[in-house]
């Protein structure tokens, strides 16, 4: 019995820190990545009309895969275009449309969307507050103008 209790305690004061050890295992390679709003450093897409974006992984007009925060200007709308890669979005501030096929979808504060790659739309912020979108890619971004239909 006396064994057993010791044992017992062991493994009460062994078994929480290979808890610790089992989790750093599999911590992403990288560590946390945190990114507090004063911290961003905020860029102005150039020719966009006002649309700034700011980098949490990757970089949104580099190679390879990104996530990024962006932020339209208040009434700033986009030709009609297509992405060459699907564009997962969170729309964090604002409402963001999307028109696809002749359907219009707005999305306000909260929403979640996903264009899937090379399908037509038009996009952008509505009118009265600028919209603060969370969007990122498995390759690099693109904006490919269109014909108007």
């Amino acid at each position: 019995m006396r064994k057993v209790v010791k044992i017992a305690l062991v493994l009460a004061v062994v078994l929480p820190f290979s808890s610790l050890v089992l989790a750093e295992d599999v911590e992403p390679e990288g560590g946390i990545v945190s990114a507090a709003t004063h911290e961003l450093n905020w860029v102005e897409l150039p020719e966009s009309g006002g649309i700034k974006y700011a980098n949490v992984r990757g970089d949104i007009v580099g190679e390879g895969p990104y996530e990024a925060f962006v932020l339209f200007p208040a009434g700033k709308d986009n030709p009609f275009h297509y992405h060459s890669e699907a564009i997962p979005t969170v729309v964090i501030q604002g409402t963001f449309y999307a028109e696809i096929d002749g359907e219009r979808t707005e999305y306000p504060a909260g929403s979640f969307y996903d264009v899937p790659g090379k399908k037509d739309h038009y996009s952008g912020c509505l009118p009265g507050m600028d919209c603060l979108l969370f969007q990122y890619q498995e390759d690099r971004f693109d904006l490919v103008p269109q014909p108007e239909e």
